[in-house]
């Protein structure tokens, strides 16, 4: 079943031109398509599903500091503070000092933030399968194999 997300673009009729065959394009609208109707389904989280991949970050690696996360999540720090206050608002993570740097703050999950992080996984391994119905394994793994490349590309031209 399509989105009306996906159905909004595709009976456009406006397509764009050379732009439309540009992987780069491609992934924008995949990434656009694919985080609305993920959000729109989890209004209920706030702005938690938005940042899933951050709050994956911080559960695997508690008490990091606000930079090393920016860096994780390929964010400018001024960003991510700005995140991070949200989501401390929600009551889903805890910035204090570092045990190993009092100089910076750590990010820590609060319980209600472990809850959340692992309710949206399990609706975002729905929508993953929803994502790649219709293409066989060997197709996703070609697919994630690609984009992991991708990102390493572009992280070598950022660096």
């Amino acid at each position: 079943m399509k989105s009306k997300f996906t159905s909004a673009v595709e009976d456009t009729g406006l397509g764009a031109g050379v732009a439309g065959e540009m992987i780069g394009y491609k992934l924008r609208m995949a990434q656009i398509l694919a985080f609305r109707a993920f959000e729109e389904k989890l209004s209920k989280y706030g702005k938690a599903p938005r940042y899933l991949g951050l709050l994956s970050v911080i559960r695997e690696h508690p008490g990091q500091p606000q930079s090393r996360l920016a860096e994780a999540v390929a964010l400018r720090r001024s960003s991510l503070v700005n995140i991070l206050d949200q989501l401390e608002s929600d009551g889903l993570l805890v910035r204090k000092p570092s045990p190993d740097d009092r100089r910076s703050n750590g990010v820590w999950l609060t319980e209600k933030g472990e809850k959340v992080t692992s309710s949206l996984f399990e609706e975002a391994k729905l929508e993953e399968a929803r994502l790649v119905q219709g293409m066989s394994a060997e197709q996703m793994d070609c697919l994630k194999s690609g984009l992991s490349q991708i990102i390493s590309n572009l992280n070598r031209l950022t660096s």
